[in-house]
């Protein structure tokens, strides 16, 4: 067993306990309170008193990312911040490979890299906190090729559910050309027990459920789920009907990883952004107690995208 794994259900054992109050409770009670605050590069946010994420920002990373995304009902983590078979998954973030030869995706500060220019606490009240950063994708030696805008909203709207909406915008900084890559734009890397490989789950939109179904197949949204000490939940990602390349195909693994993936699937060899161009990209991300039926996700993408 691994020392991660093992330290998770450890936990979960210990956060159970303390849980269980708070699972009897009816998922319809009203939102919680956040709070907010910085320390350096990293943004914190806690609800009803205990951590609910943090955006990681460090100059050191490969990009920035949110880690942990917790539980509503056990307080444990829903993502994996890095984990087998690919230690370059970070929980809850954007990137891609390919971009002008640089891999804005995995592991290697000289393939490339996405630096923020520094977070920022936009709005922080009781019952919403807005996280501003701008970000450089730069190969050192060289000239950015992107630069982006994100503005991440957090609420917590009931007791059962957490809600992290990003809206980001990509610029071409000078002339890119985006090869065909399966590493690409938005993703979630979920918690090893919420997985099929752990008895965990994973469905889609359309009713599909597990990878060979769910695997390059257009999606509203596809989420994670499992029975845990404590309560059942899950994290889902949704895929806002405004963005480009609609109907998404998903990139979805037994293993925890999904992500609506259009560069994966281009018709044509690559994608050219010339200088000054722009794409706006719309997600959420959602923490859930119960299944997804349970939490009214479709009910949920369809009023977030009605917006």
């Amino acid at each position: 067993m691994h020392r991660r794994t093992f330290l998770r259900g450890v936990a979960l054992a210990v956060l159970a306990g303390r849980s269980r109050a708070s699972a009897q409770e009816s998922p319809a009670a009203g939102p919680l309170d956040l709070l907010a605050y910085s320390l350096g590069p990293i943004v914190w946010v806690r609800c009803g008193g205990r951590a609910l994420t943090c955006y990681r920002a460090h100059a050191t990373q490969k990009y920035p990312y949110f880690y942990p995304v917790a539980g509503p009902l056990t307080g444990a983590p829903l993502t994996e911040e890095s984990g087998d078979p690919y230690p370059h998954h970070r929980s809850v973030y954007i990137g891609c490979d390919r971009v002008n030869g640089a891999n804005y995706w995995q592991e290697g500060l000289e393939r490339g890299r996405i630096v923020s220019r520094g977070p920022a606490i936009a709005q922080g009240t009781a019952a919403h906190v807005v996280i501003t950063d701008a970000c450089d994708w730069v190969l050192d030696g060289r000239e950015p090729d992107v630069t982006d805008t994100r503005r991440f909203t957090v609420t917590a709207p009931s007791a059962a559910l957490r809600l992290i909406d990003a809206d980001i915008t990509l610029t071409a900084a000078r002339d890119v050309t985006i090869e065909k890559s399966n590493h690409s734009l938005f993703s979630v890397r979920a918690a090893a027990d919420l997985t099929p490989l752990a008895g965990g789950h994973l469905v889609n939109s359309e009713g599909q459920a597990g990878e060979k179904a769910t695997f390059g197949q257009p999606a509203k949204w596809c989420a994670f789920w499992a029975a845990r000490p404590g309560g059942t939940e899950g994290i889902a990602l949704m895929d806002h009907p405004s963005n480009p390349w609609q109907p998404c195909p998903w990139f979805t693994r037994d293993y925890g990883f999904m992500s609506p993936t259009p560069l994966n699937w281009l018709e044509v060899p690559g994608m050219a952004l010339p200088a000054g161009s722009q794409i706006s990209l719309r997600y959420r991300v959602v923490a859930y107690a119960g299944t997804p039926e349970e939490a009214g996700l479709a009910a949920l993408y369809d009023g977030w995208a009605a917006g």
